[in-house]
């Protein structure tokens, strides 16, 4: 789990930073640093938040028997 909330190769983004914050009704993204910036843009002072990201969905598989459910 940690593996991808920390992962190297994910791009850097203002949706993403820590300096950004996102409001309802708005695509863009507000920042301390720059003012108002676009979701995919970032600044010299991107500095990644793990917590402002959602999780992928989980695929519940509906391959599921009656011997699965038994004890």
């Amino acid at each position: 789990m940690s593996e991808k909330a920390f992962n190297k190769k994910l791009p850097r983004r203002c949706e993403y930073c820590v300096y950004g914050k996102s409001l309802p009704g708005i695509t863009e993204i507000i920042c301390r640093k720059k003012g108002i910036t676009y979701r995919d843009d970032y600044c010299r002072h991107y500095k990644y938040d793990p917590l402002k990201r959602s999780p992928e969905t989980a695929k519940i598989s509906d391959n599921y028997s009656a011997e699965d459910f038994s004890i």
